[in-house]
């Protein structure tokens, strides 16, 4: 399987699998309880086919490795069915046999809330059985009353009809002590049909069925998780008010049936083993840590959770072995400096030390290594020579790290070293390149405004802001002092000389200063054609590909209306045949092939576009949506008429394909032209860019200089015009 926990290619090797002899499918079934051993559905199916071909063998072995921890009752109850069909034809040992299946099955599921029928076959089974004399018949009456108060105390969805069922067999036995056990018995079973009602609440919401996956998120697995949690939360209430023993049997078992869905969420094993130890039960516990990490081996989470229970138990070589374990498959600073932790604990110094010379030798080993075992002599071993001693150790390997100069400084601080402190920062800064120098800049600064004079604090400042922002064109720093940097000597802690309001003026202030002198990039085209020569020369200004414009067709917006699919149809004609064929290839290098073909200006576009966070548009629904919407051109070239005295008038709605588009106004000397030149005038249509001439004669001179006969034209024909860079002119017929 190309993805090892796919659900719905697993669901469809289920189904295959039901089709398959059962030689062929006992391959897939093993595969696929490899990947899902709590899938209790799975399971069920993989039993149920060995139990067609009447395989036992293979049946007992199954159920041998799935009962235990599939607690589901369909799964239960495809095992009665297997023990009755072995056992029914053996005579009194057979019932025997199945007797005991019975209730090694209900000491299992038999609080689960739909073990209901599995209560009523039971009871079945035992009014079935022979009673060759009084004394077998008595025994047998009292074995079903033993049973039905045990049924009619579970919270069941059938709790209610077995109910009944009692208080009958109780009245067909005796009516005299049935009404004093119905009376005994009514309260207990109002409790158990109380919180069967509120038990079932809480299962509405789960998912029987699904299968164990490792968390990835999505809302399904957030809703389950919730809804078991919700689940753990209520029987760990104990609603019932039954004994302690059985509170805790009823709570494990709500947490297994959680495993068979959760079987990979850590969190779920870790709160299960919890449990236990506050229950008094570690030997319990230390079993369902050693499930969790069979379950999930990779998690350092859980083996550490595992070892400090160990730990405290006392079981230091149990411990020693599971962080030994991490550092196998873990070379991470974290998992060295937690063992050191632990050997510091459980072994002493020495043994801390004597791994920390092997780790400093591990390529892996990191600044983190250094500041974790300088900082456990210091504090725990109280030697501050030898917590020297390594950092000192670490600064030649890490000098060019801010984080270890920062926790160097931190460690002289507390020894009251200002000396070494002062040439410790000069050292670094030094060799720290300007882009990583600015903590250590603003530690020592902060250093000199506590313990340093008033010069040292000022010069500091000084060569701060010469490093970190250079100086001007004329040799001054750019930032000159400011009122900012009083602010900052003079604070301390949350204390402030200032109120709130005058920070944040300030701040403002500040950030104005910095972006007075930066260079505002024009990116529009400036008006006049006398500038246009002296932008042209500028090469970060990026003009359109003119070569690649079409001419705007009206004909098309009437597929444009239509539909959203004639819209990509023709918008695909428009681009170069190069650009379509790669838009429309189904290869793997058709998004490399796109920018090739892209216009520089579209690219430049693209580029300038800001970074969106968050949700995105539908890209073809935008383009749909704007391409259908009637723009504003019209207006446009009305407002441009009515400059010079021309009001164009609006196309007639009775007019034959008109398609709700404005048509040219006619000009006032064309009214005695031709009924020809007329009808060549009203199908004329707006163009986009600009207006066009309004003398119809020019108009048709130019469509005959083009080759374009006037009287060939049909009325749903169409001129349509070129755009304002090309004024080229094209005619198209429909």
């Amino acid at each position: 399987m190309a993805d090892k926990y796919n659900v719905e290619e697993a669901e469809g090797l289920a189904k295959r699998a039901l089709h398959l002899p059962i030689a062929q499918a006992t391959p897939i079934y093993e595969q696929l309880l490899s990947l899902y051993p709590t899938s209790a559905r799975f399971w069920k199916q993989y039993v149920e086919a060995q139990m067609a071909v009447s395989n036992d063998d293979a049946t007992k072995q199954i159920f041998s490795r799935c009962l235990l921890t599939c607690l589901q009752v369909p799964l239960w109850q495809c095992y009665i069915r297997f023990i009755r069909k072995v056992y029914d034809k053996k005579g009194a040992e057979g019932q025997e046999e199945t007797t005991k299946a019975f209730e090694f099955t209900l000491n299992y599921i038999g609080t689960d809330i739909a073990s209901g029928p599995i209560w009523t076959e039971y009871i079945t089974f035992l009014k079935s059985l022979p009673a060759l004399n009084p004394h077998e018949d008595m025994q047998r009456k009292i074995s079903l009353r033993k049973v039905y108060q045990r049924a009619i105390l579970t919270p069941t969805h059938h709790v209610e009809q077995l109910w009944k069922e009692y208080e009958s067999f109780e009245n067909s036995v005796n009516r005299q002590l049935a009404k004093g056990l119905v009376n005994e018995y009514q309260p207990k079973f109002n409790s158990a049909r109380a919180v069967y009602r509120e038990r079932k609440k809480y299962i509405e919401d789960i998912d029987w069925n699904m299968l164990a996956v490792p968390p990835t998120g999505s809302p399904k697995e957030e809703v389950q998780w919730v809804a078991w949690k919700k689940f753990l939360t209520f029987e760990k209430g104990n609603p019932q008010r039954i004994d302690t023993a059985l509170s805790t049997k009823r709570i494990i078992y709500v947490y297994e049936q959680c495993l068979m869905c959760l079987y990979h969420y850590p969190d779920v094993w870790y709160d299960y083993a919890e449990w236990h130890i506050k229950s008094g039960s570690t030997e319990a516990a230390i079993k369902v840590f050693q499930r969790a990490l069979k379950a999930i081996p990779d998690s350092e989470t859980l083996k550490y959770a595992y070892a400090e229970l160990e730990e405290a138990r006392g079981a230091i070589q149990s411990a020693k072995n599971l962080y030994e374990s991490i550092l196998g498959v873990s070379t991470n600073s974290l998992a060295q400096i937690q063992f050191l932790r632990f050997l510091r604990r459980a072994e002493g110094v020495e043994a801390a030390r004597k791994y920390f010379l092997e780790a400093r030798k591990s390529p892996s080993c990191t600044y983190h290594v250094y500041i974790a075992f300088a900082t456990m002599a210091f504090c725990l071993d109280k030697d501050p020579k030898a917590a020297h001693n390594i950092f000192e150790e670490g600064l030649k390997r890490y000098m060019t790290e801010p984080v270890y100069i920062l926790e160097y400084a931190d460690f002289l601080t507390r020894l009251n070293d200002d000396r070494n402190i002062r040439a410790l920062f000069e050292r670094a800064l030094s060799t720290l390149p300007t882009e990583e120098s600015a903590e250590v800049w603003n530690r020592f600064v902060h250093f000199e405004q506590t313990y340093g004079d008033l010069a040292s604090i000022l010069k500091v400042e000084q060569r701060r802001k010469e490093a970190l922002f250079g100086k001007g064109e004329e040799g001054s720093p750019a930032l000159d002092g400011s009122l900012q940097d009083v602010v900052s000597r003079y604070s301390y802690m949350d204390l402030w000389p200032c109120t709130s309001k005058e920070l944040d003026h300030l701040s403002r202030q500040e950030l104005l200063v910095k972006n007075m002198n930066k260079k505002v990039e024009k990116t529009n085209l400036p008006h006049g054609p006398a500038t246009i020569g002296s932008v042209a020369s500028s090469s970060k200004v990026v003009y359109p590909d003119t070569a690649q414009m079409v001419v705007y067709d009206p004909t098309k917006k009437s597929e444009f209306s239509s539909s959203v699919k004639p819209v990509a149809a023709s918008a695909s004609n428009t681009f170069p045949s190069n650009v379509t064929a790669t838009a429309t290839h189904g290869s793997a290098s058709t998004y490399d092939e796109i920018p090739k073909t892209t216009p520089p200006a579209l690219l430049a576009f693209l580029a300038n576009l800001p970074h969106v966070d968050g949700p995105t548009p539908n890209v073809d629904v935008v383009l749909s949506i704007c391409l259908q919407s009637d723009l504003p051109t019209g207006q446009t070239a009305k407002q441009g008429f009515a400059a010079k005295g021309n009001v164009p008038s609006q196309n007639d709605p009775s007019g034959p394909n008109r398609g709700g588009s404005q048509r040219l106004p006619r000009d006032r000397r064309a009214t005695k032209r031709k009924g020809s030149d007329r009808q060549e005038d009203d199908d004329t249509t707006s163009i986009q860019s600009q207006p066009l001439p309004t003398d119809v004669f020019r108009l048709r001179q130019m469509r005959k200089a083009r080759g374009i006969s006037t009287s060939s034209q049909t009325p749903t024909g169409s001129a349509s015009y070129g755009s304002a860079y090309s004024g080229e002119l094209s005619g198209s017929t429909g």
